[in-house]
């Protein structure tokens, strides 16, 4: 399976985003997905998950009524919608495959990672 990111960049404070991850192989459908990030010297962190049906979402605090994630099996493609973006977003995002049929915000739950991509937020 490969995971490519896509659609980081510099947006201002209060601005949006949205990120793409395309994902190869046919399975997409029938497992859970996430986004992560790591900011400069911190732990990569959980940020947004979904289930395999799309019904089931999960959120860190920090971005819950600011972030929205969503995918589109036919295209399989995950997305992150980030709007009121905070300097604090600023980080690498990764996108990565979680489990089989349920859905996890572990890092340890997800064995597949894309390679990244940056966003930076200016105040």
């Amino acid at each position: 399976i490969q995971l490519v990111e896509s659609g980081g960049g510099l947006a201002q404070a209060g601005g949006s985003l949205r990120l793409s991850c395309a994902a190869s192989g046919r399975t997409f459908s029938r497992y859970s997905m996430g986004w992560f990030r790591q900011a400069p010297g911190k732990e990569r962190e959980f940020v947004a998950a979904i289930s395999w049906s799309g019904i089931t979402t999960r959120y860190l605090d920090s971005v819950k009524g600011r972030f929205t994630i969503s995918r589109d099996t036919a295209e399989n493609t995950l997305y992150l919608q980030m709007s009121s973006l905070e300097p604090e977003d600023t980080a690498v995002y990764y996108c990565a495959r979680g489990p089989f049929y349920s859905i996890a915000t572990a890092i340890s739950d997800f064995a597949y990672w894309g390679e990244g991509t940056q966003v930076t937020v200016s105040s």
